[in-house]
């Protein structure tokens, strides 16, 4: 399909991406009470996942960003609202994100569409859902777009996906996210996720890992060439972010897809807005608008009017459907 013409128009404040991206996290409340439900991995690892039910024959998969959980903020919020409409919520936590480590030296990373077989597996030997959605954030999406564009026979119950903030080419969005503007939310990721593999070390003393080397990473680029490409079977960050950028894979979807980028997302480069992919696409919707922020959106300071992302999920779902 053509890029989409977008409905969001933010209020004065709003028009700063930074504010639009840290307010959920910093102003956003709500308690939700999942039913853990733990699978187990071919490889001997688990995931636990986080269901929120109201007796629907809809479910939605939502995976989160880096370092993120089914405690998120923005994922809080779309499980809320969904709930509210009535509709079934499974929220991912990938390897390592729920609390409690995974069994492996090695967790998950951006290209990580494997699990998502594992997943789907479980919930179709184990519920009878009639439809079956995903919605992926940041990372999440990225994930996402890339499993649904890599030729998977998929279930006549998956109907499609909408991912939002996707870092489409992990090679820009690395090289953006190391730049002055986004210094402290680089710093934020770096510093969890060098913290939680320096444990991981110590867990696991057998391996090749320059802790050294990982301490003083100061780009991702370097982080990645040091541990997520070893660790997964990469040549090095640059054959990491070749192999499982979403980009490429997008032109191969066979399920009604909506991406939603905001042209003020200073987590992605230009090469994260796939255009050229979706012009003349029957199944990819790209809608790219304005503003936004990084899964931001927001439209009101007013926790229940601020609801335009959600509203524009759960459009798309009546869409498809």
């Amino acid at each position: 399909m053509p890029q989409l013409h977008s409905t969001y128009k933010p209020s004065l404040l709003f028009r700063s991406a930074h504010i639009n991206t840290v307010h959920k996290t910093l102003f956003y409340n709500t308690t939700i009470i999942y039913q853990r439900k733990r699978i187990f991995t071919p490889d001997n690892d688990f995931l636990d996942l986080d269901f929120s039910f109201v007796n629907s024959e809809t479910l939605v998969i939502v995976l989160h960003g880096l370092e993120g959980s089914s405690q998120s903020k923005y994922l809080l919020s779309t499980v809320r609202f969904l709930n509210d409409q009535k509709i079934d919520c499974l929220a991912v936590n990938f390897r390592g994100c729920s609390g409690e480590d995974n069994r492996h030296l090695y967790s998950y990373h951006s290209g990580k569409s494997d699990d998502l077989n594992v997943i789907l597996d479980y919930i179709l030997n184990h519920y009878t859902y009639k439809n079956i959605i995903f919605v992926g954030f940041s990372m999440g999406g990225n994930i996402l777009l890339k499993f649904l564009g890599e030729g998977n026979q998929l279930n006549s119950s998956i109907k499609g996906g909408i991912s939002i903030s996707v870092p489409t080419d992990l090679a820009g969005s690395s090289h953006e996210l190391s730049k002055i503007h986004n210094i402290l939310y680089f710093k934020r990721f770096m510093v969890r996720l060098k913290i939680k593999l320096v444990k991981k070390i110590t867990d696991f003393p057998q391996n090749n890992l320059n802790v050294n080397y990982i301490k003083k990473a100061k780009t991702f680029l370097e982080f990645d060439d040091a541990v997520t490409a070893p660790l997964n079977g990469f040549l090095n960050a640059e054959d990491y972010y070749t192999k499982s950028s979403s980009k490429q894979y997008i032109r191969a979807i066979r399920k009604p897809t909506l991406l939603i980028n905001a042209q003020d997302d200073t987590f992605l480069s230009k090469s994260c807005f796939p255009f050229a992919e979706a012009s003349n696409h029957p199944f990819f919707y790209f809608e790219a608008p304005k503003y936004g922020g990084h899964v931001g959106f927001n439209s009101s300071f007013i926790k229940t009017k601020n609801v335009w992302l959600e509203n524009r999920i759960l459009a798309f779902i009546n869409q498809i459907l």
